[in-house]
């Protein structure tokens, strides 16, 4: 992912500025906190000048009642101070999360190979900090000069002192941050490198387990994880060193003010109270610090989870608002259309134009890696085109809301996803289920009847990927989902791959309903049998329209019965043949594209 610097109106600082007016109340209640946090060293200046010179138990019980109410208070406060930044990291993941989800999607659109989870438990990190105590010392910093005040109006040697201990502390937190940043950076990058790593393979681990590749994989990813193991511990020893130099000081310094109160003290410059209540009030001061450098590790895995989750909303904004156009009726256009896939330097499409008219039912045919699956994610908008126009009805398909163009289009990839859910929600597409819609999907499919032999029928669980059915069954409830609700374009890429001969039978059957319902088919294959089914054929080569036409027309060219025709021409719709187009033999590679 390309690195970007995090801008003041991006969108994830405007989020968390949604919830200011509750930062400025969490700053509020810090100023009562703070201030209550005098109690304890003033309590204890009392009771040496006042109360033990005095011997006054009166004085005594009212000092501590009043104190016991004024510590109760700060309770409450650091209560609801506290349940405030929770909700504010509440909030934020509210606004966030949906759009941390999309975007995630579009990453695994544009790069699948570097497409994770990392980005919600960034989201969740963030959160995290902002719910914890690292975020206090920011809040409770502003307070180190009104403490240091305080120690100046008991005398101006405890002013200076403190302000000594405190540019000691501030140098270790710079030293802190230096000495971690670019470990913890590493620590980060490794930690991703091998999470993506393992997710990427355990979605091929059957593969795995079958060639015997477990142990080979677990070394390579055992060395990324070692990686990070060894990036994050040097990273925690640099941390750790500089948190203990820092408690250490503190503690020293806390120490030595009380010895140089004993010296004012014997001096006769202040009395023991103050001496006390000097060393608790600079402990007070010096504590903001010394919380920073303990929390920095933290504060620093919440600052890169923040530049990485900026850096992915920055790179896929969210989607504007479109337009809503009339429901399209399936005439598709291609003008010059090129297209890279995501991560390559070549076009896999170089330059095709042509024209589908709505109802036509359009066979792909082409050697491996001749760009057919390329073409359809085009044309289904899934890939960003380099050059050239995919229309859609005349208009651009990317003028069209995604979502809402989702319910018009059906679509059956090479590899078949189907989610874990019962059948009746992987073919209604995760929508409420609707069960005539559904049934009348599974009908046109032809797996009615195999659906209700399952052991609960439409209510079976499919669990993760499908796995539970057999590869024809998921390839034919992907069919199922692909021609739900009657879409008006349906593309179905190697749609009879792991079908038997009732499956091609059925399949063919699902394509001429289809086409009765003046639905536009675009059917990418290697077996001829189904191209009986369609009325226009379309032959590409390296990424090239080779021939494109009526069905019986290009099969007859095929066949050496007429010269081909120039490729790169676009071709002009052809008129739909009614008559079946008598099969030739012809040879046609499995695809890879």
């Amino acid at each position: 992912m390309a690195q970007y610097q995090i801008k003041a109106t991006g969108e994830l600082r405007k989020a968390i500025f949604k919830s200011k007016i509750s930062f400025f109340m969490t700053g509020f209640f810090s100023l009562f906190i703070n201030l209550l946090m005098l109690v304890s060293p003033l309590y204890m200046l009392q009771l040496y000048d006042r109360v033990m010179t005095s011997r006054s138990e009166e004085t005594l019980i009212m000092l501590t009642g009043l104190v016991i109410v004024l510590f109760i208070t700060m309770a409450i406060l650091e209560m609801v101070r506290s349940r405030i930044l929770v909700r504010i990291g509440n909030k934020m993941d509210a606004l966030l999360s949906q759009r941390v989800f999309d975007s995630l999607f579009d990453l695994a659109q544009k790069n699948p190979g570097k497409a994770s989870s990392m980005p919600m438990s960034d989201l969740t990190q963030i959160r995290q900090f902002m719910t914890g105590n690292g975020l206090f010392a920011f809040f409770d910093a502003p307070w180190i000069p009104i403490y240091i005040g305080t120690l100046f109006l008991f005398h101006p040697d405890f002013g200076y002192f403190a302000i000594f201990a405190a540019i000691v502390l501030v140098f270790i937190t710079i030293i802190n941050n230096f000495a971690t940043k670019r470990k913890l950076k590493e620590a980060n990058e490794a930690s991703a490198d091998a999470m993506r790593y393992i997710n990427t393979n355990l979605k091929n681990a059957e593969v795995i387990h079958a060639m015997g590749m477990k142990s080979n994989i677990q070394k390579v990813w055992q060395d990324k994880h070692y990686g990070f193991l060894l990036a994050q511990s040097k990273a925690s020893d640099s941390a750790g060193i500089w948190a203990n130099i820092s408690k250490s000081t503190r503690m020293m310094f806390q120490s030595l003010m009380l010895g140089l109160g004993g010296y004012l003290a014997i001096q006769g410059e202040l009395s023991s109270g103050m001496m006390i209540a000097g060393s608790i009030i600079m402990g007070r001061a010096l504590a903001p610090l010394d919380l920073m450098i303990n929390s920095w590790k933290g504060f620093a895995n919440a600052r890169g989870a923040y530049r990485r989750l900026n850096n992915l909303l920055n790179e896929f904004p969210k989607d504007k608002e479109y337009m809503e156009l009339p429901a399209p009726k399936g005439t598709i256009t291609l003008e010059q259309v090129v297209v890279v896939p995501p991560g390559a330097k070549e076009p896999s499409i170089r330059g095709i134009s042509l024209a589908i008219e709505k109802g036509d039912v359009v066979g792909i045919i082409g050697p491996s890696a001749a760009g057919k699956s390329s073409l359809a994610r085009a044309i289904l908008g899934l890939w960003p085109l380099h050059n050239g126009k995919v229309r859609l009805d005349g208009a651009d398909i990317s003028q069209w809301d995604k979502v809402k163009l989702g319910q018009y289009i059906g679509y059956l990839p090479q590899d078949i996803e189907l989610f874990e859910g019962t059948i009746s929600q992987n073919i209604a597409r995760f929508n409420e289920v609707d069960a005539i819609k559904v049934v009348e999907a599974a009908q046109k499919a032809g797996i009615h009847e195999m659906i209700l032999k399952l052991p609960e029928g439409y209510d079976t669980k499919i669990g993760v990927g499908g796995a539970t059915l057999s590869g024809g069954q998921r390839q034919r409830v992907g069919i199922a989902r692909a021609v739900y609700n009657n879409p008006v374009i349906i593309v179905l890429d190697e749609p009879n791959s792991n079908l038997d001969d009732v499956g091609e039978k059925n399949l063919a059957q699902t394509v001429n309903i289809m086409k009765q319902l003046g639905t536009t088919v675009i059917i990418i294959t290697h077996r001829p049998t189904i191209l009986q089914a369609t009325n226009k054929l379309l032959m590409m080569k390296q990424g090239l329209l080779e021939l494109y036409g009526n069905t019986n027309d290009v099969l007859a060219k095929l066949r050496g019965q007429q010269p081909p025709v120039q490729p790169q021409k676009p071709a002009q719709p052809a008129q739909t043949q009614t008559a079946r187009p008598t099969m030739p033999k012809i040879s046609l590679s499995k695809p890879s594209s």
